[in-house]
C-alpha cells in the first residue's frame, strides 16, 4: 500500500476508486440493522477493523506520496566540499588580482629602495588577501583579522567602505554579514546603506543600484533588516517620494518578488502589469501610488533583470528556487499582494489533468496491464474529493462506537493523515470537516463522558497543530477551542479559582465569589464539590462553545461528579508542556499560517472574554505570549499580525466589563513595552500603528478607569523607553491630547505631569527622527491650556509652548536637516490665496511655527482672564524674540492668520448695525456683544501689537495700514475703555516711529481717525431714534411704590418700565459716544501738536474735516430738544446724570477753534490753500449763534414784528444760567479769536458777525468778563473801522 495504488491502479477510473472506497466503507460500518449475516460477531469486528485499516492505509499512502512529490530541497546550503571549493576559488581570485578600489599602500618609508618597497607591498597585499579569504570563510573572523592587522579601520564606516569597494569578496557572504543582528555588523550595514546616494533616483533603479554589490542572505530576518534600512535611506534621500518609509519597504519587497516572478523560467503564470498595480494598492499609508509610477517600475524590472556585478551566481533554477524559499515567496508574497491560498491545488495544471484523463480513456479498452506514473499532485485532489466523505463516515462511526484501543488508534491515524492531505492540498471544506470531527471526539465539551479514546483524540489534535500548522488556516479555531477547554478542565482539576473571580465587576455578589473560590482544593483529593464552574462543566453541552453556558441548569448527581473527577485523571496524560509547546511552536509557522493562527486565537479569546458567567483569559494570555514569540518576524508579517491584534485589543478594551478591559489594556502595555525595545529607523510608522489601540480606546472609552489606566501605561512606556520612541510619539501625544480634554481631573493632571517631564527633559527625542511630531506636541499642549480643572496646568502649558518656540528657533528639530523648505511650504500654500511661493529658505520651519502661533492666538479669546493675558504675552514675546528669523512673506502670513484674528472681537462694527429686532436687546447685550475681552486684555493686546510693529517696522512697514485699522476698530468701539486703549496705542505708535513715517503714512493715520469719528455717528443716531415713539409724562410716577389693581394699569406700568430701560440704555450710549468723539478730537490735536512740522497741507485738510465733522455732529445732537427732554426726564426718574451734550458741543467747538487759530498763526504757509481764515470766522459765528440761542436772544428776533410792541425781557431760569455759564468760556475764545484777526481780515468779515455782537451787548451774561471783552473789541477793532468810514 506504500505505492500510489489509487493513482497507479491498472486500467482504473475514478468510478473504480470510488467503488473500492465505498466497499471498504460499507464493510467498516458493518451490516445494516435488520439484515442477516453468516459472520460471527468476532469475524464481523475483524472485517470491520481490517476495512478501517485499509482505508487508513489508502489515506496514508496518499499522504506519503504527496509529501514525496511536494518535497522541496532545503534552502541552498553548499556542502562542505562546495564551501571549501568556494573558499579556494575566492582565494585564487584574490591571489590572481589585487583589490581594485581598496588601495594597497606601503607602510614603510617612501625613500626605501625599490626592492624593499616592493617586498612591503607584496606582504601588505598578501595580508589583505588572507583577510579576504578569512572573510569568505567566516566574515566576522575576517573583519576581526583585518582590523587587528590595521588593514581596515575599526569604525563601521571604514568596514562598510571595504565591503563596498573591495574585489574578491564573496557577495553572498557580504549579504550574510550585512544581515547579521549583532551590534557591530548591524552598524556596518547601516553605514553601508548610508553610503549610497539615491537622490532623484527612480525607485526601481535605486534598488537595482543597491543590490549590485552583494547577494541577499538566505534568512528572512536578515533580508528584512537590510531592506528596512534601504527603505529608510531612500526616503531620506527623497523625502517627498512616499508618505513614510513603510511604503518604500513594502514596495522593495514587491519589486524583488516581481524580479523573481518575471525572470524565473519555472514560473509559467507571469504577473501582469495590471496585477502588479492592483497588488500594490493602498501601500502608501492607505492611499494608492500613481499607476503610471508603478507601471514604469514594472516595465523597468521586467525588461532588465536585477543582477549582481560579481559572477558568483549558481545555476538559475537552483538560485531562483532558493530565493523563493528564503523570501518565503509562497507566504510573504501573498501577504503583500493579497493572493488567496485557500482552495488552490498546489501545482495544479488543468492541461496536465486533461491529458491524463484522455490517456486513461484511450488505454481503457486494452487488455494488457499498463501503469501510468503521475508526478503532479493535482490528480490527488480528485481522488480525495471522491474518497473523503466515505472515509470520514467510517472513521467517525468506528471511533464513536468502539472503545477498542487498536480500532480507535487506527481511526485517529486516519483522521491525522486525512487532515494532512486535505490541508496541504488546500481543500478547505474537507479539511475543516475532518478537524471538526476530531475536535468533537475530544469530548471536552462534555467532560463527564471522557474516555481514553477522547484523550487520544486530544493528542491527535495537538499533533495536527504541530505538524500541519502551516496549512490549517481557519481550522485553527477548532484546535484552539479544544486547547482552551482542555486548559479549563486542568485548572478545575487543580482547584484553581476561576478567572471570573477576579474579572467580575466589583459588587456584593462578586465579593462572595473569591471567598468560595478560596475554599476550593484539588478536585482529585475531594469526592464532591458544589462549585458553579464545576457544575457547569459536569452538566456539559454540545460541541458549540456557547452551549455550556446557554444550557438550562439541571441537577448534578454525585455519581456524575465522581465520574468527572476520575476522568480528569485521564487528562494528566497531557501535560502543560505539550499544551504550551503549540504556542511556542508558532514561531515556526510560515507567514500566512501565523496570521491565520492569530486570527483564530483572537476569535477564541473574544469568546472566552465575552462569556457572561465565566469569562476567562487563557487565550488572551496566549496572545501576549505568541506576540512575544513572533515579534522578531520580518516587518511585513508582523504588520499583518498586529493588524489583527490591534482590532482585538480595541474591541476588548471597549468592553463593558471593566475588569476584562483593564486586563486587556495591561496586556497591551506588556506587548508595547516589549516592542519598544526594538529600534525603529527614521520615516517609519510602525510604532505609531502599534500604539494606536491605546489612542482609539482612549478616545472612545466611557470608563474613566480605563482612560486613567491608558495614561499610566503610556507614561510608563514613554519614560522607560524614551530613547527608543520614534514614530510612536504621534500616538503618545494623541493619547495625552485626549486626556487633556478628559472630564476627570486625575486623568488630566496625570497626563500633564508626564507631558511636563517629556517637554522639560526629553524634548530632543521628540523630533529626533520625525519633525512633524513637534506639531503633535504643540497641539497637545494647546489642548492642555483649555483645562478647566486647574489654571496652573493651563498656564504651564502656555509656558511650555514658549519653550517649544525657543527650541524651534534654535533649530531643535533635528530631522529638519533633511527636509526641504519647498516641502514645508506645500503644507501651508493651500490655506489662502497669498503668494506663498515667495517663502525663502529662512522659512523652512513655517509648517511648525504656524500651528504653535495659531494655538496661542485662539487662546486670546479664552473666557479666563489669566489665560487670555498669558497667551497674549507669550505669543507676542515669541514673535519679538524670534521675529528676526522670519521673512517678509512669512510675517504677512503671521499677521493674516495669527495676529489679526485676535482683534476681531473688539471690532464694534456689529454694534452699529441696530435693526428693529435689536431694539429689544438689553444694554448688556448691545455692548461687547460676543466678546470675552475686558479692558485689561484689550490694553495688553493693543500694547503688544504696537510694540511688535515698532520693533520690526523695517520688515513690517507694509502692514501699517492694517495696524492702523485694528487700532481704529478699538476707537470705533461703543465702549469708552477700548476707545481709550486704541487712542493710547495709536499715540504711542506715532510717537515711537516719529520721523520714520512718510507723508502718506501720516495721511493714512489721520484718515483712519476721520473714519473712526464718522463711522460711529450713523449707528449712534439709529440708537437715538429708538426714543421717537416713547413719551414720558411730567412727573413720571414710580408705579412700584403702591398697589395696583386693574390689568390695564399693570400693562401700562410694564410699558413705562420698558421705556425707562430703553431710555437708560440710550443715555448710556450717548455718554459713551460723546466720550469717544472727544477722545478722537484729543488724539488728533495731540498728534498735530507733536508732529505738525512733518505734516503736509493735505493732512491738515483731513484734520480740519475731522474737527468740522465732530463739531457739526455735536451741534446737531444738542439741537434734539425733544429727545434731550425725554432723556432728562428718564435720567431724573432713574437717578442718572444727564447726558453731557453741552459739554460735548463746547469741547468740540473749542478744539476746532484752537486748531484753526494755531494753524493760522504757526503754519501760515501750509494753510494758505485751505482758506483757514474764512473757516475760523464761520466757526466763531456759529459759536456766537449758539450762545445767543442759549440766552434766548435769537429766538425772540426770529418772531415777525407787525407793529412796535414793548417786550419785557424776563430773567433766565437756573438751568439756562448754568448752561450759559458753561458756554461763556467758548464765547470768550471766539471773541478773542475774532479780535486777533488782522485789521484787513477783520474788516473783510465783520459783516458776518456784527449783528451778533450787537445782540451780545443786549444779552444777559453769567460772567462780567463777557462785556469787558466786547468793550475791548468795539474799541480796538470796530471803532477804527467806523472812524475810517
Amino acid at each position: 500500500m506504500l505505492i500510489m495504488t489509487a493513482t497507479l491502479m491498472r486500467q482504473t477510473s475514478m468510478k473504480d476508486i470510488c467503488r473500492t472506497v465505498n466497499g471498504l466503507h460499507r464493510t467498516a460500518l458493518g451490516p445494516p440493522p435488520g439484515s442477516s449475516t453468516n459472520l460471527s460477531p468476532v469475524q464481523d469486528l475483524t472485517f470491520r477493523f481490517e476495512s478501517v485499516k485499509c482505508l487508513v492505509s489508502i489515506m496514508k499512502s496518499m499522504g506519503i506520496w504527496m509529501d514525496q512529490q511536494l518535497k522541496v530541497g532545503d534552502v541552498f546550503q553548499p556542502s562542505k566540499s562546495q564551501t571549501e571549493g568556494s573558499d579556494h576559488h575566492s582565494l585564487r581570485s584574490g591571489e590572481e588580482g589585487t583589490p581594485a578600489e581598496h588601495e594597497v599602500q606601503a607602510e614603510g618609508n617612501a625613500e626605501l629602495p625599490d626592492a624593499a618597497t616592493l617586498e612591503q607591498r607584496i606582504a601588505y597585499k598578501m595580508e589583505i588577501q588572507k583577510g579576504i579569504s578569512a572573510f569568505n570563510r567566516k566574515p566576522s573572523k575576517g573583519i576581526e583579522y583585518l582590523i587587528q592587522t590595521k588593514k581596515v579601520g575599526g569604525s563601521p564606516e571604514e568596514v562598510a567602505l571595504f565591503l563596498k569597494n573591495t574585489t574578491g569578496l564573496n557577495p553572498a557572504v557580504i549579504g550574510d554579514y550585512l544581515g547579521d543582528r549583532e551590534d557591530f555588523p548591524l552598524k556596518v550595514m547601516h553605514a553601508y546603506v548610508d553610503s549610497f546616494n539615491f537622490e532623484k533616483m527612480d525607485f526601481g533603479e535605486a534598488i537595482r543600484f543597491f543590490l549590485r554589490g552583494f547577494r541577499l542572505p538566505g534568512e528572512a530576518q536578515k533580508i528584512d533588516r537590510i531592506m528596512e534600512k534601504f527603505a529608510e535611506r531612500y526616503c531620506k534621500c527623497n523625502p517627498s517620494s512616499f508618505t513614510s518609509a513603510d511604503t518604500a519597504y513594502v514596495l522593495a519587497y514587491s519589486v524583488i518578488m516581481l524580479n523573481t516572478d518575471a525572470h524565473n523560467t519555472m514560473v509559467k503564470d507571469k504577473m501582469t502589469k495590471a496585477g502588479f498595480i492592483r497588488n500594490n494598492r493602498g501601500i502608501d499609508d492607505g492611499k494608492d501610488l500613481p499607476e503610471d509610477y508603478l507601471g514604469a517600475i514594472y516595465d523597468h524590472i521586467v525588461k532588465n533583470e536585477i543582477k549582481m556585478n560579481a559572477d558568483y551566481s549558481e545555476p538559475q533554477s537552483k538560485q531562483v528556487n532558493s530565493l523563493n524559499r528564503l523570501l518565503g515567496l509562497d507566504g510573504i508574497l501573498n501577504l503583500v499582494m493579497g493572493k488567496p491560498t485557500e482552495e488552490k491545488p498546489l501545482g495544479a495544471d488543468g492541461l496536465l489533468i486533461k491529458h491524463i484523463q484522455e490517456q486513461f480513456k484511450e488505454k481503457s479498452a486494452k487488455s494488457e496491464s499498463v501503469f501510468y506514473g503521475v508526478s503532479d499532485v493535482a490528480i490527488l485532489r480528485f481522488m480525495v474529493e471522491v474518497c473523503w466523505a466515505p472515509m470520514l463516515a467510517a472513521f467517525s462511526l468506528t471511533l464513536d462506537q468502539s472503545d477498542d484501543k487498536l480500532a480507535t488508534s487506527q481511526c485517529l491515524e486516519g483522521f491525522r493523515y486525512a487532515v494532512h492531505v486535505t490541508a496541504v492540498l488546500g481543500m478547505q471544506t474537507q479539511r475543516d470537516a475532518f478537524v471538526t470531527s476530531v475536535a468533537k471526539f475530544t469530548y471536552l465539551h462534555c467532560a463527564v463522558d471522557i474516555k481514553q479514546k477522547n484523550v487520544d483524540a486530544m493528542k491527535t489534535i495537538m499533533s495536527i497543530a504541530i505538524q500541519d500548522g502551516n496549512f490549517l488556516h481557519e481550522a485553527w479555531e477548532h484546535i484552539l477551542t479544544c486547547l482552551s477547554r482542555f486548559e479549563h478542565l486542568q485548572l478545575l482539576g487543580d482547584g484553581v479559582p476561576p478567572d471570573a473571580s477576579f474579572l467580575s465587576t466589583p459588587n456584593a455578589e462578586s465579593e462572595e465569589k473569591p471567598l468560595k473560590s478560596s475554599n476550593i482544593t484539588s478536585l482529585k483529593r475531594r469526592g464532591t464539590l458544589q462549585n458553579p464552574a464545576v457544575m457547569a462543566v459536569v452538566r456539559g453541552g454540545s460541541y458549540d462553545s456557547s452551549a455550556i453556558v446557554a444550557s438550562a441548569p439541571k441537577l448534578v448527581t454525585p455519581e456524575q461528579v465522581n465520574s468527572f473527577i476520575l476522568n480528569l485523571n485521564l487528562l494528566d496524560q497531557i501535560g502543560s508542556y505539550e499544551l504550551n509547546h503549540i504556542f511556542a511552536h508558532s514561531q515556526r509557522l510560515n507567514s500566512e499560517a501565523i496570521v491565520s493562527f492569530v486570527k483564530a486565537l483572537c476569535k477564541v479569546a473574544m469568546s472566552e472574554l465575552q462569556s457572561p458567567t465565566d469569562p476567562r483569559v487563557f487565550s488572551l494570555t496566549k496572545i501576549v505570549e505568541i506576540a512575544h514569540y513572533n515579534m522578531n518576524r520580518i516587518r511585513l508579517v508582523w504588520s499583518r499580525i498586529w493588524n489583527v491584534l490591534s482590532d482585538f485589543f480595541v474591541s476588548v478594551g471597549l468592553s463593558e466589563n471593566l475588569s476584562v478591559a483593564i486586563f486587556v489594556m495591561d496586556s497591551l502595555r506588556q506587548l508595547a513595552m516589549k516592542f519598544l525595545e526594538r529600534e525603529e529607523l527614521a520615516n517609519y510608522n510602525f510604532q505609531n500603528e502599534f500604539l494606536r489601540p491605546f489612542v482609539i480606546v482612549m478616545q472612545k472609552s466611557i470608563s474613566a478607569e480605563i482612560r486613567e489606566l491608558i495614561v499610566r501605561c503610556i507614561s510608563q512606556m514613554v519614560l522607560s523607553r524614551v530613547t527608543n520612541v520614534k514614530s510612536g510619539w504621534k500616538s503618545v501625544f494623541m493619547v495625552f491630547t485626549a486626556a487633556a480634554a478628559d472630564e476627570r481631573k486625575s486623568v488630566v493632571l496625570l497626563a500633564f505631569e508626564t507631558m511636563e517631564k517629556i517637554v522639560r527633559e526629553y524634548f530632543p527625542y521628540i523630533t529626533e527622527t520625525e519633525s512633524m511630531t513637534f506639531t503633535d506636541c504643540v497641539h497637545c499642549l494647546i489642548t492642555f491650556t483649555s483645562s478647566r480643572f486647574n489654571s496652573d496646568v493651563s498656564l504651564n502649558a502656555i509656558a511650555f509652548l514658549r519653550f517649544c518656540a525657543l527650541k524651534l528657533a534654535e533649530g531643535g528639530l533635528v530631522s529638519n536637516e533633511d527636509t526641504s523648505s519647498e516641502d514645508s511650504c506645500m503644507i501651508v500654500r493651500k490655506e489662502d490665496d497669498f503668494d506663498r511661493h515667495a517663502f525663502t529658505n529662512k522659512d523652512e520651519n513655517i509648517a511648525f511655527w504656524i500651528p504653535l502661533l495659531t494655538g496661542l492666538s485662539k487662546l486670546a479669546s479664552d473666557p479666563r482672564l489669566a489665560i487670555r493675558r498669558s497667551s497674549l504675552e507669550v505669543l507676542f514675546n515669541i514673535l519679538k524674540d524670534h521675529g528676526h528669523l522670519f521673512s517678509r512673506p512669512f510675517w504677512k502670513l503671521v499677521f493674516d492668520d495669527v495676529i489679526f484674528p485676535i482683534f476681531h472681537s473688539v471690532d464694534g462694527k456689529n454694534e452699529n448695525r441696530l435693526n428693529d429686532d435689536d431694539r429689544s436687546l438689553t444694554p448688556c447685550q448691545l455692548s461687547f456683544q460676543g466678546s470675552t475681552w475686558d479692558s485689561e486684555t484689550s490694553t495688553v493686546a493693543a500694547d503688544c501689537l504696537v510694540d511688535l510693529f515698532t520693533t520690526f517696522f523695517g520688515v513690517l512697514k507694509s502692514q501699517l495700514n492694517d495696524i492702523i485699522s485694528v487700532l481704529a476698530c478699538y476707537i470705533k468701539h461703543p465702549g469708552q475703555a477700548p476707545a481709550r486703549t486704541g487712542v493710547a496705542a495709536l499715540e504711542r505708535l506715532a510717537s515711537e516711529l516719529g520721523g520714520q513715517l512718510s507723508e502718506d503714512d501720516w495721511r493714512e493715520i489721520f484718515l483712519s481717525l476721520k473714519e473712526a469719528a464718522t463711522a460711529t455717528i450713523p449707528g449712534f443716531l439709529k440708537v437715538m431714534r429708538t426714543m421717537d415713539d416713547i413719551e414720558f409724562h411730567d412727573g413720571i410716577p414710580f408705579y412700584y411704590d403702591f398697589d395696583v389693581s386693574s390689568e390695564d394699569e399693570v400693562n401700562r406700568i410694564d410699558v413705562e418700565d420698558d421705556n425707562l430701560q430703553t431710555a437708560a440704555y440710550v443715555v448710556s450710549r450717548m455718554k459713551s459716544h460723546i466720550a469717544v468723539q472727544l477722545i478722537i478730537m484729543q488724539v488728533v490735536m495731540d498728534l498735530y501738536k507733536r508732529h505738525q512740522e512733518i505734516l503736509s497741507a493735505a493732512t491738515f485738510r483731513i484734520v480740519v474735516d475731522i474737527f468740522s465733522t465732530i463739531s457739526s455732529h455735536a451741534n446737531q445732537l444738542n439741537s434734539e430738544y425733544s429727545l434731550l427732554r425725554k432723556l432728562r426726564k428718564a435720567a431724573s426718574a432713574l437717578e442718572l446724570s444727564d447726558p453731557p451734550v453741552v459739554h460735548f458741543e463746547n469741547e468740540s467747538y473749542q478744539n476746532h477753534l484752537n486748531f484753526l487759530q494755531d494753524l493760522l498763526v504757526d503754519n501760515e504757509l501750509k494753510s494758505k490753500g485751505l482758506d483757514v481764515e474764512a473757516e475760523l470766522v464761520d466757526v466763531c459765528e456759529k459759536i456766537l449763534q449758539i450762545y445767543l440761542n442759549c440766552a434766548g436772544i435769537r429766538f425772540l428776533k426770529q418772531k415777525p414784528v407787525v407793529q412796535p410792541v414793548v417786550h419785557w425781557i424776563l430773567p433766565l431760569g437756573s438751568a439756562k444760567r448754568e448752561e450759559l455759564a458753561a458756554r461763556t468760556s467758548l464765547l470768550l475764545s471766539a471773541l478773542r479769536a475774532l479780535s486777533s484777526l488782522e485789521k484787513h481780515a477783520f474788516r473783510r468779515h465783520i459783516s458776518k458777525f456784527f449783528t451778533l455782537l450787537v445782540d451780545l451787548v443786549k444779552s444777559e451774561h453769567s460772567s462780567g468778563e463777557v462785556p469787558g471783552v466786547l468793550s475791548d473789541m468795539f474799541e480796538s477793532c470796530i471803532g477804527p473801522i467806523v472812524l475810517e468810514s
